[in-house]
């Protein structure tokens, strides 16, 4: 019975401690590089196992950028700063999708790369497989933008001349960059929705006879109309669906070059008496949104959308927030609920800095748009080089792209992981679903058309924060530290 007993001790004191001690190696094995307070930068295929959180980070100390975590498990209820409870029953708008403007100057530097080098940015950029982006909406301009090389229309003339056949009318300088670059995108992505947006009419259609400031005279209305049907029905035979239009980019501005003013009754007035019937004539269904100007406005939008004869051409109203406040949306959406919201455009300054142009911009621009009942939000613009080049005279000096582009070689700016967090997973067709607003945890939620639940959260304090996810009774705790951001879906 001694010897017995001797025995079993032996095997408590020697065996049982070895085999804990080598089951506690294999876990820190299995457990290596899990997210923990201090980001992790462990990259993961992006295959999860069933009832698993599939997890993307971006901390803005640069440790992790736009890097998937380990997933994260689902679990009992667990002390934390908040618990996000997100309703699948409560929905709201379906998006459409998440983007930049493909500016001439973007698409400029795009097409000077090496082919190879420019078809591995243009598969990051516009894939949603692997670790690529998921851009899926683009907005270009409607003859040049102020980051083109130069000021142009398709019907410039010299001196007095005016063409009101538009007999001179020409794609022209988009044949050179920017075409070529958009059929190579939609080789990857043949969905791709496009806005185009006209900084200016051609000047001599324009009050002051210049391609700055100015009003469209009224007698060129219909003449300025049929310019417009002429740019759509002219992509579309380079094989380039416009999806949509808004009449005037910044129609408030008249510093820029190119820019034209139009006040809400001349814009009202346009529609209603040339555009509007001459898209209907045309027999396209591009969509007519109206302003495409700041939040501190929004009385321009429903001025004309008060108007029946002109808002009857129209799908819905653009903003940007250079002025005003985002939840400005969502006071033109309680008064006009059948038209449609898009968010499209915001710049970031250059040099860039991530921690705050993360925190403001996905606060405002990718959150906060969304659940003010943006269908779209855009980032100005994709690209330009170290100098922030090109611009028109007058153009914009600071415009810092979401890649910088020089020769063959990409950096990756603020905007790029900005955008990145919602296209990848916010596929277009998904519908936003319900979700708290809490001021130190922006975040939105949505619903794919693959049935999967997206989750965008930003911890906008200056701690780290622990919170719960609730959805339909299933359960998980995350940890995100001062200013990161995390798109977590399953």
């Amino acid at each position: 019975m001694k010897k017995m007993h001797a025995v079993l001790c032996f095997i408590f004191l020697v065996v049982l401690p070895f085999s804990i001690l080598n089951a506690q190696r294999k876990t820190k094995h299995t457990t290596k590089g899990k997210h923990t307070t201090k980001s992790s930068t462990t990259k993961k295929s992006s295959h999860t196992t069933k009832g698993s959180v599939e997890v993307w980070l971006t901390d803005p100390d640069k440790s992790v950028l736009f890097q998937q975590q380990p997933s994260l498990s689902f679990s009992v209820a667990q002390a934390g700063d908040a618990i996000i409870t997100v309703n699948t029953a409560n929905r709201f708008q379906t998006m459409d999708g998440f983007g930049y403007t493909l500016t001439g100057g973007s698409a400029m530097h795009i097409q000077n790369m090496g082919a190879a080098e420019r078809k591995a940015l243009l598969e990051e950029l516009f894939a949603y497989d692997k670790n690529n982006i998921g851009v899926s909406y683009l907005r270009i301009s409607i003859g040049s933008s102020d980051l083109d090389d130069h000021v142009f229309s398709y019907d410039d003339l010299s001196g007095n001349e005016t063409d009101a056949q538009l007999d001179k009318f020409n794609l022209g300088q988009d044949r050179k960059w920017l075409i070529p670059v958009l059929k190579q995108i939609q080789t990857i992505n043949p969905t791709i929705k496009i806005l185009g947006s006209p900084w200016s009419a051609p000047a001599w259609m324009k009050t002051n006879n210049d391609t700055k400031g100015g009003n469209l005279r009224p007698e060129y209305y219909s003449v300025y109309a049929n310019y417009l049907i002429k740019y759509i029905q002219a992509m579309r035979a380079e094989g380039i669906t416009i999806n949509a239009v808004t009449i005037q980019n910044e129609p408030l501005n008249p510093k820029n070059n190119p820019s034209m003013v139009m006040q809400p009754v001349e814009q009202a007035s346009f529609i209603k008496t040339a555009f509007g019937p001459a898209l209907r004539r045309a027999g396209l269904n591009t969509q007519i949104w109206l302003y495409d100007h700041n939040c501190d406005r929004p009385d321009y939008a429903t001025t004309i959308l008060q108007d029946a004869d002109a808002a009857q051409y129209v799908d819905g109203s653009a903003f940007h927030l250079y002025g005003g406040t985002i939840d400005t949306l969502t006071q033109v959406h309680n008064a006009y609920p059948n038209k449609n919201l898009y968010f499209t455009e915001q710049w970031v300054g250059a040099p860039g800095h991530l921690k705050g142009d993360l925190d403001w911009h996905i606060k405002n621009v990718v959150i906060g748009s969304a659940i003010n009942w943006s269908k779209v939000a855009l980032e100005w613009n994709l690209a330009a080089n170290s100098a922030l080049q090109p611009h028109t005279p007058g153009g914009c000096t600071e415009c810092l792209g979401a890649v910088t582009i020089d020769g063959n070689t990409v950096t990756r700016n603020p905007a790029y992981y900005i955008i990145a967090h919602a296209a990848k997973f916010v596929r277009p067709g998904s519908t936003r679903i319900a979700s708290p607003v809490l001021a130190a945890l922006p975040n939105a939620a949505f619903k794919t058309p693959a049935g999967k639940i997206v989750l965008l959260v930003e911890n906008s304090s200056d701690t780290t924060k622990t919170f719960m996810v609730n959805c339909d009774g299933k359960m998980f705790s995350a940890v995100l530290n001062a200013g990161a951001v995390a798109t977590y879906a399953w």
